[in-house]
């Protein structure tokens, strides 16, 4: 049996479905009652309370771990849920960390989940550490403008990154799931180029055939925006790295065509599949 955290996520979703097609027994886990594919379990528990997974893992082999949020409660210590996981007799962890602990390694975020990593290492289980960038699926952000504006406003508008299609992040983890030889393994997850805000919203503007009018926020616009739902503090290093890119984070990794066979896929895909949204 394998173990899904975050199931009803952007990761989440594709990687049950995947390993639920595969033949697999899956337990997904969400902090919310929520919908699952034919034939999979679902258990709510709160990672910020590593406690709540303990009968969840009883049984399991394999454990994807991703904690968003909950690696940064007040209180939490995420080292815990991989000692409930070895404790419970689960054979492999894949966690989800990010490229972050590499290519900006300083930030408070960043030294969490860099412990993170390293708890994983030394807790004699077996583990995958997968690294993405950014996601294309941050997109998302700019839908309710697109629906009802025709606007995509960001800031930065010329400066682009290799953003992944979280549908690829899914692909990669089950592999690393189910395949022995990726144990050990530490994976950087890109997209296929670097692609800008303004070629992300002509992207769109392609999936809808419509036009859509792409609109620079200044900085200070930007942050505000953002400060409505995370911390001022993530605001600005967020846009640290979008507005000043390192060249580790301009890399375009080939460690997607490495595991999958094949390239990650283009913003377009992503644009094409979630066309709804922005409708």
């Amino acid at each position: 049996m394998i173990v899904v955290t975050g199931a009803t996520g952007n990761i989440g979703r594709p990687l049950t479905q995947a390993l639920a097609e595969a033949g697999r027994q899956v337990t997904a886990v969400s902090r919310h009652t929520a919908a699952v594919p034919n034939g999979v379990r679902h258990v709510a528990a709160d990672l910020a309370e590593p406690a709540s997974l303990k009968p969840t893992l009883a049984g399991a082999e394999a454990l994807f771990l991703l904690l968003s949020g909950d690696l940064h409660a007040a209180g939490a210590d995420p080292a815990d849920i991989v000692a409930q996981a070895a404790a419970a007799g689960v054979r492999r962890v894949v966690l989800l960390s990010t490229l972050g602990v590499v290519t900006r390694p300083f930030g408070p975020t960043r030294i969490a989940m860099r412990a993170l990593e390293d708890a994983l290492r030394e807790s004699g289980l077996e583990w995958v550490i997968l690294r993405p960038g950014g996601f294309a699926s941050n997109a998302l952000w700019w839908a309710e403008s697109v629906r009802t504006q025709q606007v995509v406003a960001a800031p930065f508008g010329d400066v682009g990154v290799p953003i992944i299609d979280p549908a690829d992040i899914a692909a990669v983890a089950a592999a690393c799931l189910l395949d022995d030889r990726h144990a050990g393994g530490v994976y950087e997850l890109t997209g296929p180029e670097v692609i800008t805000p303004r070629r992300q919203s002509e992207a769109i503007a392609a999936a809808l055939g419509t036009p859509v009018r792409f609109h620079e926020l200044t900085r200070h616009e930007a942050k505000a925006a953002m400060a409505q739902s995370m911390p001022a503090e993530l605001a600005d290093d967020t846009l640290d790295i979008l507005g000043a890119p390192n060249p580790a984070e301009l890399r375009v990794s080939p460690d997607v065509q490495k595991v999958l066979g094949r390239a990650p896929r283009p913003f377009a895909d992503w644009a094409a599949r979630n066309v709804a949204a922005f409708r």
